[in-house]
């Protein structure tokens, strides 16, 4: 595993097939989401899309938590602000904007969860494509405790995953639940014990990262779409994606592979 440049608030670690690890790195505030922090995430994010080879990218917190949620000195001063009469919306947006490049990003994004994820940490966990917590993480949405609607799309993303009447009592109360139970609802893939947290979502990491390529990125925008089109249009775009995977090298690869009974190598030609 080789470091590479970056940004201090987000480090970036090469690993193999593929796989990158971005972790979020400001521990002694347990990781307390900044603009700068959202700035360095996107910014690494956007790096690794310029960088074909990238199949999946690991993201977790530094320390003891994956994140306690946005910066309360951030969160006092735009209250200060906005009393002093400036509207604080397009700075909100482009703060979720910057933390939510996990979503816009060509790749998979798999969250290890290894603590605490609270408010937009929460957000920002399952916001990926896939999130592995520890057992005795706490995860919630404390918004309302802290006198603020939810953000960083907690009000969008917790319905499609839990349901709606149990996303609006999480939502309503602010109330936190351990990993276990947000596995149990729904909200996280599965849970395990912390230790165990970072290598089993480096494993899943892996195991996409060896799936040809091209449709992994496919199944990204397909995946993300698919709950605001109807089955026709998901005909449709499937049909076009496998049109575009029947004219690469995988394919052949991948058949060849099928026909003799082995693991396929994948080249992403």
């Amino acid at each position: 595993m080789t470091d590479l440049e970056a940004p201090s608030l987000v480090q970036l670690a090469d690993l193999d097939g593929g796989v990158v690890l971005l972790t979020l790195s400001d521990p002694d505030r347990r990781n307390a989401m900044t603009a700068e922090m959202g700035a360095h995430l996107s910014g690494a994010l956007g790096r690794l899309a310029g960088r074909p080879e990238v199949r999946a990218v690991v993201l977790t917190g530094a320390g003891a938590a994956f994140s306690g949620g946005g910066d309360l000195a951030m969160l006092a001063e735009k209250a200060g602000r906005a009393k002093a009469g400036q509207d604080q919306t397009a700075s909100m947006r482009r703060f979720y904007d910057a933390f939510l490049a996990v979503q816009e990003a060509p790749f998979p994004v798999l969250a290890a969860v290894n603590g605490h994820a609270i408010g937009a940490g929460a957000c920002v966990a399952l916001a990926c494509d896939l999130a592995v917590a520890s057992a005795t993480a706490k995860i919630g949405f404390n918004f309302v405790q802290l006198g603020i609607h939810p953000g960083m799309g907690g009000s969008w993303t917790l319905p499609r995953l839990v349901g709606p009447q149990r996303a609006a009592e999480l939502l309503f109360t602010g109330r936190l639940v351990t990993g276990e139970q947000a596995a149990g609802y729904g909200m996280v893939l599965e849970a395990v014990p912390a230790a165990e947290v970072l290598p089993r979502t480096l494993a899943l990491a892996a195991e996409i990262a060896a799936a040809a390529p091209q449709p992994v990125r496919q199944l990204k925008q397909s995946l993300a779409g698919a709950g605001s089109r109807s089955l026709q249009e998901q005909l449709d775009l499937e049909a076009s994606a496998q049109a575009a995977n029947y004219r690469t090298a995988d394919v052949d690869e991948g058949l060849r592979a099928a026909r003799e009974r082995r693991a396929p190598r994948f080249t992403g030609d």
